[in-house]
């Protein structure tokens, strides 16, 4: 079962990426909680009424296969042009989804190297569209040459756990600067968001990471070493906030 809800979980991977445009935003404040709610909650309709529609047409055991929906479709009298419609609407989804990942993924790039986390050359923007069009580059090559020469399952699973991890971070985070940041000016405030959501937050993610294969696990940790080693030997080098404390302690 948990494994299984690590496999759900990757489904909802992703309306995060919304508060990445948070600059890009009129009014952050009060579109960006609408926009992550929402989302949350349109998706979740469309998923739930599908499982659904397609236990209603054939059993929950049938629907074991790598394409469940194929299997569901041709269980209706509209099998044919029913799965030319669904394979044009799952290509859309596709499409959707690599330029939402695309969208924030350069923009997290955009605001490491603005940090000097990374070469300036992340940040460089676009004369035209104003964007940072070189890490749009890097990344978009870099991810098709990933996603079609590697197993998709095992990078879904270990994009998995990073998110898992990422989002221990984010409310372990909440708890921690209700004493760093106690004067930060707060958009919106939700009941039991000082500490109950928080810590169930936090050990709802632990449990998920239980179902994680090892595979995705070794992956994780290869990754993630890499990416300390970059910190240690330029991020933490170059970083804004290193070059601020050193001008505080010269003055």
């Amino acid at each position: 079962m948990l494994q299984a809800s690590t496999s759900v979980f990757f489904a909802y991977v992703g309306f995060d990426a919304v508060a990445t445009a948070a600059q890009e935003v009129k009014s952050p404040e009060r579109s960006l909680p609408i926009a992550i709610i929402g989302s949350n909650i349109i998706s979740l309709l469309l998923y739930v009424g599908l499982c659904t529609v397609m236990v209603g047409l054939v059993s929950y055991e049938q629907l074991n296969s790598d394409s469940p929906l194929t299997v569901a479709i041709q269980a209706t009298p509209y099998g044919l042009w029913l799965q030319i419609v669904m394979t044009l609407g799952g290509i859309a989804s596709l499409t959707t989804v690599g330029m939402t990942v695309m969208l924030s993924q350069t923009r997290i790039f955009y605001a490491m190297a603005h940090d000097g986390l990374l070469p300036p050359l992340f940040c460089k923007l676009h004369s035209t569209t104003i964007s940072p069009w070189i890490s749009t580059l890097i990344s978009g090559i870099f991810c098709a040459v990933v996603t079609g020469f590697g197993p998709v399952d095992i990078f879904n699973t270990t994009s998995t756990i990073s998110a898992l991890i990422m989002y221990i971070f984010v409310h372990v985070s909440v708890i921690v600067m209700r004493f760093t940041h106690k004067d930060m000016p707060r958009g919106f405030e939700v009941p039991c968001g000082r500490w109950l959501i928080p810590t169930i937050g936090s050990l709802l993610c632990m449990l998920l990471m239980k179902g994680v294969p090892g595979m995705a696990v070794y992956i994780f940790l290869v990754w993630t070493g890499l990416g300390q080693i970059f910190y240690f030997s330029y991020g933490y080098w170059h970083s804004q906030r290193r070059r601020l404390r050193k001008n505080q302690e010269r003055n």
